[in-house]
């Protein structure tokens, strides 16, 4: 199977969607996209204060309008939020558009990831290991159900992880 032309990828926080996302476009030489990033870059506003000001439901407005715009791109790597796959009009986007990958790993590691991580609203809580826990057992069936391909990240590095994407997609 040739690359396809557009690969999205999905997961939780702490997945490693970003890392991975900029070293296999780099190996696949197609254009990176960070979702979030864009979103900040767009607002001129971080993604707590967007969640502060306009709550989350505003921040996933935003989110679904990037979503759109970004997947009706070509030839590029994007890396979406941990919730981008909560609106259904995102995830028939994502599975039309492009072919999606689900960045898995298991709940310790993504609450080691994210433990020092103030940028991240949905953890600013008095107990943000079972906030993971609560988000990860909510989206990990929606991961999977959008998902084409699942990867699981584990304590790989980041070009392991690359290196099992593209030897999957050669398979197919």
């Amino acid at each position: 199977m040739s690359t396809p032309r557009n690969i999205f990828l999905v997961g939780p926080m702490g997945a490693g969607k970003s890392t991975v996302g900029r070293q296999l476009s780099r190996a696949l030489k197609k254009r990176f996209i960070d979702s979030d990033k864009a979103i900040e870059e767009r607002t001129g506003a971080s993604i707590a204060l967007i969640f502060d000001v306009e709550g989350e439901e505003g921040f996933r407005r935003r989110e679904h309008a990037i979503i759109d715009e970004l997947t009706a791109l070509d030839d590029i790597v994007l890396a979406t939020g941990g919730g981008a796959v909560l609106h259904e009009d995102n995830r028939a986007a994502l599975r039309s558009r492009g072919f999606v990958v689900y960045l898995s790993a298991p709940l310790e590691l993504l609450v080691e990831r994210t433990a020092r991580d103030r940028s991240r609203p949905l953890l600013q809580t008095d107990d943000p290991a079972a906030r993971v826990a609560e988000l990860l057992e909510a989206r990990d069936p929606v991961y999977r159900q959008v998902a084409d391909l699942v990867v699981q990240t584990d304590r790989r590095s980041a070009r392991h992880v690359v290196r099992e994407i593209q030897n999957r997609l050669e398979t197919l």
